[in-house]
C-alpha cells in the first residue's frame, strides 16, 4: 500500500504543506529546486486577486496567481506564463502564505512581497503580449535560418 498522502490529504490533516517548488511558471518569485512555497488549506472565503493558489489539474497540480476574481470562478495566470487558466473554488486545495528562498522566509504580508503581487497584477496583459510577441519573432527567425 502507498503511504504516500495527496496534496489534499495532507492538507486536509495538517492545514498546511510547505513544499519544493517545480517548474518555471512562477519564475522569477520562485525557481525550481531552490525555494520552498507554504500554502495552507483554502477555507470558506473566496480568494482575492493576487493570491497564489493551488489547485490540481488533472493529475498534476499547479501553483498559479488569480488575476482576476470573478462571480463563478477565478483567473489564473503563472508569473511566467502567457495561457490563462479558469479554476473554481472547488478546484482551489489552498493559498500560498510564503515561501523560503536561501534560508529566508517572506510572508505573503511583506511589504515587498505586496508590491511584487501589485506588479504582477498589473503588467498582466502586457507580460503575456510581449512574450507571446517573443515566441512569434523567434518562430521566424528560426523558419529563416533553417532556410
Amino acid at each position: 500500500m502507498n503511504d504516500r498522502l495527496s496534496f489534499e490529504e495532507y492538507l486536509d490533516r495538517e492545514g498546511t504543506l510547505t513544499y519544493a517548488n517545480k517548474g518555471i511558471s512562477m519564475l522569477p518569485l520562485l525557481r525550481e529546486g531552490k525555494d520552498l512555497f507554504t500554502v495552507r488549506k483554502k477555507d470558506a472565503a473566496r480568494c482575492l486577486a493576487g493570491d497564489v493558489i493551488l489547485y490540481r489539474r488533472g493529475k498534476s497540480y499547479v501553483l498559479h496567481r488569480v488575476i482576476e476574481v470573478r462571480p463563478s470562478d477565478y483567473v489564473v495566470l503563472g508569473d511566467n506564463c502567457m495561457a490563462k487558466e479558469y479554476v473554481t473554488d472547488a478546484q482551489v486545495l489552498g493559498v500560498m502564505t510564503g515561501f523560503v528562498r536561501g534560508g529566508r522566509t517572506c510572508s505573503v504580508t511583506d511589504r515587498a512581497y505586496q508590491a511584487y503581487t501589485w506588479l504582477m497584477l498589473h503588467t498582466a496583459e502586457v507580460r503575456t503580449r510581449s512574450k507571446r510577441l517573443k515566441a512569434a519573432v523567434m518562430r521566424r527567425a528560426g523558419r529563416i535560418l533553417r532556410g
